[in-house]
């Protein structure tokens, strides 16, 4: 069975947001348009604690963009976002929530980012994703939502560790693009391990 992810689709995340990945807004329709295709339809939210080590303004002498050491791992720094409760840690407003047979819940841990839906950055602890898949009988994934190149990347690649096939529908997901060509190194990236990387156009007979 195939199963759709879709990945941090959130206020913060979209322009306007605290943490805006640019155009983030534009795959809404497409990502309504997909998720009736598919008979498991899987959200992640990130739904971080006030206090957590990634937000900037918990290092009183670092700022946004800074690099530094949390719990052992590098560790960028954001702005805050997505902080548990708030509405910037909603789904998007115009995303078709009602589709969603379940959603998980990540980076709720102060001392560690969590990029992938399936585990932390440290794969210290899972989030039960892995283990959803595959009670419901999933053998193949398609990723879509935000950002390209952080959390869907993480999530992709983790996918695959975890045995599965996985797509990653390109014009269904949006990056930070925090430095010019970080978009398509993680697409290279990503088509080397061995994801296919297709358009939606491109999907139909990988839907039947």
């Amino acid at each position: 069975m195939k199963a759709l992810l879709v990945i941090d689709i959130q206020n913060d995340f979209l322009p306007g947001g605290s943490l805006a990945v640019p155009e983030g807004d534009q795959i809404i329709p497409l990502v309504n348009e997909l998720m009736p295709e598919y008979p498991l339809v899987i959200a992640t939210q990130d739904w971080h604690p006030d206090n957590h080590g990634s937000f900037a303004k918990n290092h009183p002498n670092h700022q946004i963009g800074d690099l530094i050491q949390l719990d052992g791992l590098q560790q960028i720094l954001w702005p805050t976002h997505c902080v548990e409760g708030s509405s910037g840690a909603e789904f998007a407003n115009n995303l078709d929530t009602q589709r969603f047979d379940h959603i998980i819940r990540k980076g709720n841990d102060p001392k560690i980012d969590s990029y992938s839906g399936f585990h932390d950055n440290g794969h210290r602890k899972a989030t039960g994703l892995a283990k959803l898949l595959k009670e419901k009988g999933v053998s193949e994934i398609h990723l879509c939502g935000l950002a390209t190149d952080y959390c869907v990347k993480f999530t992709a690649l983790d996918a695959l560790q975890e045995g599965f096939k996985v797509t990653l529908i390109e014009d269904a997901t949006r990056g930070v693009n925090l430095n010019p060509n970080d978009v398509s190194n993680t697409l290279a990236h990503l088509k080397s391990k061995g994801i296919e990387i297709l358009n939606s156009k491109e999907l139909g007979p990988l839907l039947t």
